[in-house]
């Protein structure tokens, strides 16, 4: 039927067809018959019914909440629906990225009009994937006054924050951040008070942060979080301060705040770790032992940081065997991969114990796992131009045509 389009057909035909292609696939779903309602999706996409471009990108909108949020047994495109040359989908998560690039792309060209929600269901769909800086390129792609652009920057921080990009997104949240912009943004506060907790050049600069959060905050919980993220930025301050007495005074205050921290929110482990950790920095090592064992009993053992600390604090107390006990029970604990730094503990407590053999046995192993990981480092990068999820991809220049094209 309608095998070379319908160019000529009448007005009123030609709505009840595009109504019929859209109803059907919902018919099915509401029925509860999804692999009906998957094909038919299909068919209303693949088949030439010369849908106008609102009537398709509603269809392929619902698609996407279809793929995401429906828990369907996939399958991909039967062979009849493959055009040869084009690129097929290997799972729903990249099956829904290819039908919101081409919303997106029909949008930009001006076809349809602009839905928020097609940026939502994108950033949930790479967000699976782990891909945040796809998000940002096409963040910073949507044209000027369809987001306010203090939410767009702060968007745009989380994105390069997830990647790694730390100054980037810490540059973002200073503009959002601006006093003529948004400056009682909690969110925004809260990460930038995060970022600079982590860097003792920026520990003066996320102190105001946190202190802005806890003055802002409207409930016990965030300013729990602004408390924590203040007595970070205070011990990385304390590291870095000239005077003997202003180090002293900044570490007390970072235990002041920790503890209040964590009145407010006693089941944080993350909190309790980084209470144990500013104990041990200031050689009070028994109240770092209780706190790395409360860590340990919070995440069931599972981490393996609480048990490196366990170790640390031991060794601290010259009690070796016990430290190499935590130790061997962390590798227990964790996967091959994540073992670096417990071996890197493991061969300095062997040498400690006079074992050089024991030590280079550890180191031995320890430099297997590096090479392994360079090794698979290097495959990934050379695999990463013909990957689906990647920015190459969504400019649509550098892989075959999409099946939906």
């Amino acid at each position: 039927m309608f095998q070379n389009g319908t160019p000529d057909i009448e007005p009123k035909l030609q709505e009840t067809v595009n109504k019929s292609v859209e109803l059907l696939p919902e018919a099915w779903k509401y029925a509860g018959s999804y692999q009906e309602a998957l094909a038919s999706y299909r068919r209303a996409l693949l088949s030439p019914w010369n849908l106008d471009d609102e009537c398709r990108s509603r269809v392929q909108k619902r698609f996407v909440a279809f793929l995401l949020y429906v828990n369907v047994d996939w399958s991909p495109p039967s062979m009849a629906q493959q055009i040869e040359g084009t690129f097929v989908p290997k799972n729903n998560v990249e099956e829904a990225i290819l039908l919101l690039m081409i919303v997106l792309g029909n949008w930009y060209q001006g076809k349809t009009h602009w839905d928020p929600s097609v940026m939502e269901h994108f950033t949930y769909a790479l967000s699976l994937c782990r891909e945040p800086l796809v998000l940002a390129k096409q963040l910073e792609e949507v044209l000027p006054g369809i987001y306010p652009r203090t939410e767009r920057w702060c968007t745009l921080a989380l994105c390069y924050h997830a990647a790694g990009q730390k100054d980037t997104a810490l540059n973002f949240l200073r503009k959002s951040l601006n006093k003529l912009e948004n400056p009682n943004d909690i969110l925004a506060l809260s990460l930038a008070a995060k970022i600079c907790s982590k860097e003792c050049h920026l520990a003066s600069e996320g102190v105001e942060y946190a202190r802005r959060v806890i003055a802002l905050a409207e409930s016990h919980h965030l300013k729990s979080v602004g408390l924590h993220f203040l007595g970070s930025c205070l011990g990385k301050k304390s590291k870095v301060v000239s005077s003997d007495y202003q180090r002293s005074l900044l570490q007390t205050e970072t235990l002041k705040s920790l503890t209040e921290s964590i009145t407010l929110n006693r089941y944080n482990a993350d909190l309790i770790f980084d209470m144990g950790v500013e104990y041990a920095e200031q050689r009070n090592m028994n109240s770092a032992l209780r706190c790395a064992k409360e860590f340990i009993e919070a995440t069931g053992g599972s981490v393996s940081k609480g048990w490196r600390l366990l170790a640390l604090v031991l060794s601290a107390q010259q009690r070796f065997s016990e430290a190499e006990v935590a130790i061997d029970a962390a590798l227990d604990e964790t996967a091959k991969w994540d073992q670096g730094s417990l071996l890197r503990v493991k061969a300095k407590l062997k040498v400690a114990q006079s074992s050089p053999m024991e030590a280079v046995e550890a180191y031995r192993t320890l430099l297997s796992l590096v090479q392994a990981q360079k090794n698979f480092s290097g495959s990934t990068k050379d695999t990463s131009e013909v990957c689906f999820i990647c920015p190459q991809t969504m400019r649509l220049t550098h892989i075959k045509p999409l099946l939906y094209l």
